[in-house]
């Protein structure tokens, strides 16, 4: 007798093992980060300044959906649970995204990240109250990026004993930093380009969050032949993710994301949020160009002008064809269904 889900038991022993390997990835970056501070102590006091920018940021939480998603590719290809180079892909994955998160704060000048003062804006707070030499905006940044670059080169360290993802490990990071130059290219010139907006999209955000971390942890289990089917469930699920978070950025509750509601606005970048909008709306688009934003008109707009609703539905859609996509991949049953319950949590997540 066959039957449409997976059993309950079955459904329950995959999400311990995934736990089970998640809970390895907290316990092994977390002592790897203190090993190092108190390697580089011995050098100077100082000299754990970045490092411990590093830690605060990784211990401040998060929501880990890259290593999740590492862990889980791999047990859906079949991987050996007792295998730890997914593990250490799984830690490089997310100290990869503290490098992108520190150096992206800078850009954006962001002052806040997971409910704490950014790297470059507590160091420049910090220069500040003590009175240090030179500008305190310029101390704080370069804290930040030797910070990020810190993360970037453990990250890579992570991933030294994992050759079978070395070439989607070297095209994810790649993918990531033009992604990132296109958003800032597309925020200075002010392109509204919803087209421009979805590769950004999907190049910044979706392809190292969800697609790239998927066909890291099957080429580590053996089988890379599944990366056309994690690409296709990936990057609908990619672009969703993105558009959950321009709606987050635009209607969320500080208190709740831990970074200030609104900042998209205010630092003019073309999202695709905004980029739609601004084509399907005048008055969203004379809001914008505006000088400076009104960010409560804006949001206003936004509701007013059916762009919010449209973005829900576009969001629905992307869901939908990433169950599609997944409902056929040569994977156990039980783990098409967690990918499935997967596409609805990080769609429809409030921060």
């Amino acid at each position: 007798m066959t039957t449409d889900v997976s059993a309950p038991d079955a459904v329950a022993a995959i999400r311990h093992t995934s736990r089970r390997l998640l809970d390895l990835v907290e316990r092994q970056m977390s002592d790897f980060l203190a090993a190092e501070r108190l390697k580089w102590a011995e050098l100077n006091p100082r000299a754990v300044v970045p490092i411990e920018a590093v830690t605060t940021l990784v211990e401040a939480g998060g929501k880990r959906i890259r290593p999740a998603f590492c862990v889980s590719g791999f047990l859906a290809a079949g991987g050996d649970p007792d295998d730890r180079r997914v593990v250490h892909a799984a830690i490089a994955l997310e100290l990869l995204h503290a490098c992108a998160l520190i150096h992206d704060d800078v850009m954006d000048a962001s002052p806040q990240r997971r409910g704490m003062p950014t790297v470059h804006a507590h160091h420049s707070e910090l220069h500040s109250d003590r009175r240090w030499q030179g500008e305190a905006r310029r101390f704080g940044e370069s804290v930040a990026i030797l910070a990020g670059d810190l993360a970037l080169i453990y990250s890579d360290q992570f991933m030294a004993n994992t050759p079978a993802a070395n070439a989607v490990w070297n095209e994810l990071r790649a993918e990531l930093i033009v992604g990132q130059y296109l958003d800032i290219g597309a925020a200075a010139e002010f392109s509204v380009d919803p087209q421009l907006s979805r590769q950004i999209a999907i190049a910044k955000s979706g392809g190292y969050t969800i697609h790239r971390p998927l066909v890291v942890g099957a080429s580590i289990a053996g089988r890379p032949e599944l990366a056309g089917v994690f690409e296709v469930y990936g990057t609908a699920l990619g672009e969703a993710f993105q558009l959950r978070d321009d709606l987050i950025d635009a209607f969320g509750d500080a208190e709740v994301t831990g970074k200030p509601a609104g900042l998209d606005f205010d630092q003019h970048k073309m999202t695709l949020l905004l980029a739609l909008a601004m084509q399907r709306d005048d008055q969203v688009r004379e809001l914008v160009l505006g000088a400076v934003p009104d960010a409560v008109k804006l949001r206003e707009a936004l509701i007013s002008s059916g762009v919010r609703a449209a973005v829900e539905d576009r969001i629905t859609a992307l869901v939908a064809q990433s169950c599609r996509a997944i409902a056929d991949a040569p994977i156990a049953r039980e783990w098409r269904d967690e990918l499935t319950a997967m596409t609805y949590e990080i769609a429809y997540r409030d921060r």
